[in-house]
């Protein structure tokens, strides 16, 4: 066994366990020999491979997917509900961990969403976004599918991170994306970074007065998802 994969491993077990409350990994890279599963607008579900990811701005724009009898066809945001892709490599390796965390409460969970999540899929949905001022349709990653009523939040490809623990230059702990795309009921989603966290906390969480009963009037980027966990659990019924 590859000695630096070795201690990636052994890391990743032995780190503090994550509770239900926190944002999935993203990925960026998808196996094309596995199954990836599509649910279209019109309501036919697909199952193919991953041939191509277009993107722009970091976000998917079109897909290329592959039948078993080798046709291809793109996918463009606007024909697609949701879909399921199977991530590779890396990317597999660090969202094995947030699954086998949250082992538990997917469990309780039977639906078709929760037994491709608990599998290590990648969730996306079809969504407006807006990249700078333009708004744009484009399939983004949820990275809170357990907890996305009232708030969703996507994953930015292009956000850095915090920092934390790497091991022969790869990332072990910490790593906290500095940005994520929030959106709020139906409106278009839009990025909000860590310094200016605390200035969308009005807009995102102002709408329920228990949210600051909770967590007073200091709002860190680090516990985001506790926010808009408890936002999902007690504010969006």
């Amino acid at each position: 066994m590859n000695f630096r994969f070795f201690i990636f491993a052994m890391l990743l077990m032995s780190a503090p366990l994550l509770n239900a409350q926190d944002f999935l990994d993203g990925a960026t890279m998808f196996s094309h020999s596995k199954d990836a599963h599509f649910t279209l607008k019109t309501g036919e579900t697909i199952t193919a491979f991953v041939e191509n990811v277009k993107r722009k701005k970091g976000l998917i724009s079109a897909i290329e997917i592959k039948d078993a009898a080798g046709k291809k066809t793109v996918l463009s945001p606007d024909k697609v509900k949701h879909m399921y892709l199977p991530p590779t490599g890396y990317d597999k390796l660090l969202r094995a961990t947030d699954i086998s965390n949250n082992v538990t409460k997917w469990d309780r969970d039977q639906s078709a969403h929760a037994q491709y999540i608990k599998g290590g899929y990648v969730y996306f949905e079809h969504t407006d976004v807006m990249v700078k001022k333009k708004k744009m349709s484009m399939m983004m990653q949820v990275i809170n599918p357990g907890f996305a009523d009232g708030i969703k939040v996507y994953f930015n490809p292009l956000a850095g991170d915090t920092g934390g623990l790497a091991v022969g230059g790869l990332q072990v702990t910490g790593g906290d994306d500095r940005s994520c795309y929030f959106k709020k009921g139906d409106k278009a989603a839009y990025l909000i970074d860590k310094k200016n966290y605390s200035k969308e906390v009005k807009n995102l969480y102002g709408d329920c007065p228990d949210v600051a009963k909770a967590f007073g009037n200091k709002f860190k980027w680090s516990e985001a998802a506790k926010h808009v966990a408890f936002y999902s659990e007690n504010c969006s019924k």
